[in-house]
């Protein structure tokens, strides 16, 4: 761990703290209208950072929480957290990391030094894909394109509004919410609609 990733990590309640009264990044979005989705997140698939393709159609039956993340970043320390989720709910709940270096510059430059990150300094056991871009444009990642784009997932035009963005589908393969990125993974929005 860098310098700023250790000051980083002692100061993330803080961050926490101070972010969660944001407008932006503490938003909660939900399809509460229960819309569906134009194409079916169970034909999506992504490359993992071992270079293995996962297909989506595997996590027929489970929710799927997708959050996009970045080794450099105040909310870095969410990843302890969605391990945490990932242990108490790997039997019903998939959760994904995406890396992605579209705020600021925060994520480090190749997949094996990203995931040794992860690995050593947070225990994450969870997927973790390539790098990709997140926001909106040609080079992003075609599963936040679904994410991101109403006609694809029924409802939802909203990308991320920093790293650790959290996107959750149900077991039917519907965008249920998108949490923005001051909304711990153990806050009991997610909690709650993890376990609904």
């Amino acid at each position: 761990m860098t310098l700023k990733q250790i000051i980083l990590k002692k100061l993330y309640p803080l961050i926490m703290r101070l972010s969660k009264s944001t407008s932006a990044k503490g938003k909660v979005l939900s399809n509460k209208q229960g819309v569906p989705p134009g194409v079916p997140f169970y034909g999506l698939k992504t490359t993992q950072n071992n270079g293995q393709v996962l297909d989506f159609s595997q996590f027929k039956n489970k929710k799927v929480l997708l959050v996009n993340t970045a080794s450099n970043c105040g909310y870095t320390g969410q990843y302890e957290e969605l391990q945490q989720l990932h242990e108490q709910f790997q039997d019903n709940i998939v959760i994904m990391g995406f890396p992605a270096n579209d705020f600021r510059e925060q994520e480090k430059s190749n997949d094996t030094d990203i995931a040794q990150f992860c690995q050593v300094n947070y225990g994450v056991t969870f997927p973790l894909t390539k790098k990709s871009s997140v926001v909106k444009g040609s080079e992003q990642n075609p599963v936040y394109h679904w994410l991101t784009h109403a006609g694809q997932n029924g409802w939802n035009a909203h990308q991320p509004d920093w790293n650790f963005s959290k996107y959750l589908v149900d077991e039917n393969g519907d965008l249920t919410h998108y949490f923005g990125p001051a909304v711990s993974p153990l806050s009991p929005e997610v909690v709650n609609a993890l376990k609904s």
